[in-house]
């Protein structure tokens, strides 16, 4: 098992990985390449964080965007929302790689040939994963619908494009059924998360309506 870092690591570890999370480039894994058995908790902690900030700032300053022109709108900020993202957030990046890696443990005893990271390995990649969806969700402020799903798709696709470079080695030597289950589970896990950051009315807000469905969909 990898050795993790609660403290922060280098500085320029992190950017490093931050980098890459956000330009994956292909056949550069970011475990292999960028963690090097060297698993941290630093980034993956304040990446949610940055996130959970932003989902509730942003989320406020767009729904002011679309509704200070109504007659009768009175501005009342609902930062008590913070704890409702955090949650949501924090457990999406701990319970879903406990899943997989729990998933690849299990295919690990029964099929040859497949491998798997450690827990906190598979945390640190999907924490890392999210270092797109800050920028997204501060972009996602400007009305305008197009320019709103160009950037979930795009941010979609680097997320998950990360995920599956990475794992995709351990996978690729199961079964067919098991690998593709495995891929369209994750696949479809980030595209639930990319659709809660946009709807027609407000971007920002109904991501904390979709996550809660998408959790209680996949973990009760």
């Amino acid at each position: 098992m990898g050795r993790c870092k609660l403290n922060p690591p280098f500085s320029f570890q992190v950017l490093d990985r931050i980098k890459a999370s956000v330009i994956p480039l292909p056949g550069k894994n970011f475990v292999r390449h960028h963690l090097r058995n060297n698993p941290d908790l630093y980034g993956p902690f304040w990446i949610c964080a940055t996130l959970v900030i932003t989902l509730s700032i942003m989320g406020n300053l767009s729904t002011f965007i679309q509704m200070h022109d109504r007659a009768g709108y009175n501005y009342n900020p609902q930062f008590h929302k913070v704890s409702v993202a955090g949650v949501i957030i924090y457990s999406y990046a701990w319970l879903v790689p406990l899943a997989l890696w729990g998933f690849l443990q299990w295919r690990k005893g029964v099929m040859q040939g497949v491998g798997s990271y450690s827990f906190l390995e598979t945390v640190c990649v999907y924490g890392y994963s999210l270092t797109v969806y800050i920028p997204t969700t501060i972009l996602c402020v400007i009305p305008f619908e197009l320019f709103r799903w160009i950037l979930i798709i795009v941010a979609m696709s680097i997320s998950g494009f990360v995920l599956v470079l990475a794992f995709w080695p351990h996978i690729r030597n199961d079964n067919k059924m098991a690998s593709l289950g495995m891929v369209i589970g994750m696949i479809a896990l980030h595209v639930l998360m990319a659709v809660g950051f946009k709807v027609p009315t407000a971007c920002i807000h109904s991501m904390k309506s979709y996550v809660m469905e998408m959790c209680v969909f996949f973990f009760l």
